[in-house]
């Protein structure tokens, strides 16, 4: 009898306690397949503590490979779910499709970023749900201090070490409280202007700080945060937020260049593609977490809208504690389903309370209802993450340590830029890359509060360039010039713009190469300018017979010509390789004379309009037989060297002539030297432009 299948989608607290949990139950009897965007488990509480630099990302992130060996792990996203067929269809991270089929269908996609229809805040705030996000704000935080310590302009000093949180919950107190202490541990190595500190501003619509928990947490994390600098203002929101501030709704503008939005969450996405009912955009299920009239389908964690039995009519509210339980009742009842052990349980909690870190010794919690504050308070919190977390703990505690008796290391790492972050993604969890599957829009470097300043994005680090897309093939190439540098070339007497796509080192554009014709090219007709093997119509190099060779001019243009660029080397009107406008080539014919060459004569070792060296078709160049002699020989005689009407050897004209006797040298001339001579003399007064590639 073959296997169950077994498919749960997330890896956040309830799809990794279901995952763990069946992978116990079954004991190898079901196929269990996890699919995920990334490859860890996110501890999410401490990623304040990530943020402010206490600890490292990867101490806060748990390998799923290394802590579920019986499941199999898939890396992508859930697109569609088709319920009848039972299979679910899926984009991985490089943008293949995939397909999983199931037996049994848990969905703990958990939560994205809440959005509110506020003017400017999608275009520049930031989020605080994934390691992204967290080391973002580290990034930005510190530039923008540093920034700040070098101004001259007082506004816009104050206006950079100004951080203005949005949602007085569990996660912006947090942010803010540790952000504070952060700053100030920052200023103390860059002073500011005289009388001038950072600013960490906490603004909710709520009348007082964590209204979500006990009255006795919120009065203590409010006093803590107010004692440390904190601006607390509670019935205050964000009216507008532009390019240099924010325009909250009292009417004030605050000046500031990060806008970190923590006002809440919503469920995934994913679950209102399925057409079942809805609860607040959380899909209902009954107390088992299962999907009423889909016995195969079941839910947990932030998607799911799970009946509250200790209190009729509301459900359970939309946080880690509740999601790491329905994880472990999840599994047990999907195991139930299949025979595998156990049987089926209704979903009840027993509310253990809450804590809080507000940073160094200072906490707020109520362990099983008894309110604790501040030393206390700390040890509590602490002790509860760690014996929370499925790993790492030593790592954790280590960091904390070190924290405690060494200065925070404040230093810009520049891994994640702002356009990384959007606060608008489905995926927080995973940052946006150039190009990225999936990406229809084009990622915009943006600046404002939130998001990076031109110098983000900006590779020069002058801090002058504009956003704009920021695609691949628009990028500049390492230590090539960006958008509008201009490249002398010799000779021409003046400075000519190339675009971007020219400037990396000669190739084209990432992605499809294109013929200087913009007809694609395959990429084994770009590797090295060789033609695709097995092509008709195409020749090989220096292969006679009338078609060209490699980079010579005839049907196929040369590498990577753009446009209507004369190509380099290339004779009679063909596009040169980097060269701009209808200018001929450097040494090159066509119109003008080249450089160096008598008026209308071709360039050296190159015929007027014919063909290359050592290439057949019309007129034979210097050195090869037929027609004409070659240079230094008698008239109508063969190649130097060569017998009588036999080619040169890897010359055309039949078969070379490789290994020919070499008859006497004609009188008053030297005998020949075993090795060949040397070609032309490099001139040194030029560029050196062997590191573009071939021509």
């Amino acid at each position: 009898m073959s296997r169950p299948r077994i498919v749960i989608v997330g890896a956040g607290f309830a799809g990794y306690r279901t995952a763990r949990t069946l992978s116990r139950l079954t004991r190898g009897r079901a196929h269990i397949t996890l699919l995920n965007p990334t490859d860890y488990f996110l501890y999410l509480p401490l990623l304040p503590q990530v943020a402010a630099g206490v600890l490292e990302p990867r101490r806060v992130t748990v390998s799923l490979s290394d802590s579920l060996p019986d499941v199999r792990l898939v890396l992508g996203e859930a697109d569609r779910i088709d319920l009848d067929d039972r299979t679910l269809h899926y984009t991985g991270p490089e943008g293949e499709g995939g397909t999983l089929a199931h037996d049994r269908l848990v969905l703990a996609a958990g939560s994205v970023n809440k959005l509110l229809p506020i003017p400017g805040v999608a275009e520049h705030a930031h989020g605080f749900r994934g390691l992204p996000e967290a080391l973002y704000l580290r990034d930005h935080v510190t530039r923008q201090v540093e920034l700040a310590a070098a101004a001259d302009d007082p506004e816009t000093c104050a206006a950079r070490c100004t951080f203005v949180v949005v949602g007085a919950g569990y996660t912006g107190t947090e942010v803010a409280a540790h952000g504070q202490m952060f700053t100030d541990a920052q200023v103390r190595k860059h002073p500011l202007r005289q009388g001038m500190r950072p600013r960490w501003m906490l603004l909710d619509v709520a009348p007082r700080v964590l209204p979500e928990m006990d009255e006795k947490l919120s009065a203590t994390a409010d006093r803590v945060l107010r004692q440390r600098g904190v601006d607390v203002r509670m019935g205050t929101s964000v009216k507008e937020a532009t390019h240099d501030g924010v325009v909250l709704t009292d009417g004030e503008f605050v000046g500031t260049r990060t806008l970190v939005w923590c006002v809440g969450v919503r469920p995934d996405p994913l679950v209102e593609s399925l057409g079942l009912p809805m609860e607040k955009g959380r899909l209902l299920v009954d107390p088992h977490l299962q999907v009423p009239g889909r016995p195969e389908l079941f839910a947990c964690g932030d998607v799911a809208a799970v009946p509250d039995l200790d209190d009729p009519g509301s459900y359970t509210p939309m946080t880690a504690q509740h999601a790491w339980r329905h994880g472990k009742v999840a599994a047990e009842n999907v195991a139930a389903s299949l025979g595998l052990g156990g049987v089926r349980k209704p979903y009840r909690h027993r509310d253990l309370g809450f804590v809080v870190d507000l940073g160094g010794a200072k906490a707020a919690a109520n362990p099983l209802g008894v309110p604790l504050s501040g030393v206390p308070a700390g040890a509590v919190t602490r002790g509860y993450h760690l014996a929370a977390m499925p790993g790492n703990r030593v790592r954790v505690a280590a960091d904390w340590l070190l924290d405690a008796v060494l200065p925070r290391q404040a230093v810009q790492l520049g891994l994640v830029r702002s356009w990384s972050v959007p606060l608008d993604t489905s995926s927080p969890e995973v940052a946006r890359v150039p190009g990225g599957p999936g990406q229809g829009q084009e990622a915009s470097a943006r600046s404002g509060p939130g998001a990076a300043l031109a110098a983000d994005t900006d590779d020069g680090g002058t801090g002058t360039g504009g956003p704009g897309p920021a695609r691949p093939h628009e990028e500049p190439a390492k230590g090539q010039p960006g958008s509008g540098a201009t490249q002398v070339r010799p000779g021409s007497g003046a400075a000519v713009p190339r675009p971007e796509s020219e400037t990396a080192k000669g190739r084209p554009p990432a992605g499809r190469p294109r013929s200087a014709h913009g007809e694609l090219r395959s990429e084994s007709e770009t590797a090295k300018g060789r033609p695709a093997a097995g092509a008709a119509g195409e020749s090989r190099r220096n292969q006679p017979g009338g078609e060209p060779a490699r980079n010579q001019p005839d049907a196929e243009p040369a590498k990577n010509p753009p446009g209507d660029e004369p190509a380099r080397n290339q004779p009679g009107g063909e596009p040169a390789r980097n060269q701009p406008g209808d200018e001929p080539a450097r040494n090159q014919p066509g119109g003008e004379p080249a450089r160096n060459q008598p008026g209308g004569a071709p360039a050296e070792n190159q015929p007027g309009g014919e063909p290359a060296r050592n290439q057949p078709g019309g007129e034979p160049a210097r050195n090869q037989p037929g027609g004409e002699p070659a240079k230094n020989q008698p008239g109508g005689e063969p190649a130097r060297y060569q017998p009588g009407g036999e080619p040169a050897r890897n010359q055309p004209g039949g078969e070379p002539a490789k290994n020919q006797p070499v008859p006497a040298p004609p009188p008053g001339r030297p005998p020949p030297s075993p090795h060949p001579a040397p070609g032309p003399v490099k001139r040194t007064d030029l560029p050196d432009d062997s590191a573009k590639g071939d021509s």
